[in-house]
């Protein structure tokens, strides 16, 4: 996926390969939440699949020069925190008996 924009041509061969990266990422990370085995896997796993979308939000907003998109991406990771803090209390609840 080749951006167009006036970037140097070292910095459009980082950011493609960051976003070649992003995408292998992805799609391990899509693999582990479908296979599993338990729920904390599939918990963690869309946890990290968030967090490479907060990733792919931040390099497109440099790539863009659009700092709008920065906030976006701390929204989004504030978000992905309190997700992750409540299932950790549901986790530790369920637990006891």
């Amino acid at each position: 996926m080749m951006v167009d924009t006036n970037l140097s041509s070292a910095m459009e061969i980082t950011v493609n390969v960051m976003l070649l990266i992003f995408v292998v990422s992805l799609f391990l990370a899509f693999f582990r939440l479908f296979r599993g085995p338990s729920l904390p896997d599939r918990v963690v796993a869309l946890d990290l699949i968030a967090a490479i979308v907060v990733a792919l939000f931040a390099v497109y907003s440099v790539v863009v020069d659009q700092p709008v998109f920065i906030d976006a991406a701390i929204v989004l990771a504030l978000i992905i925190f309190l997700g992750t803090v409540a299932f950790a209390r549901y986790t530790e609840r369920r637990g006891r008996p």
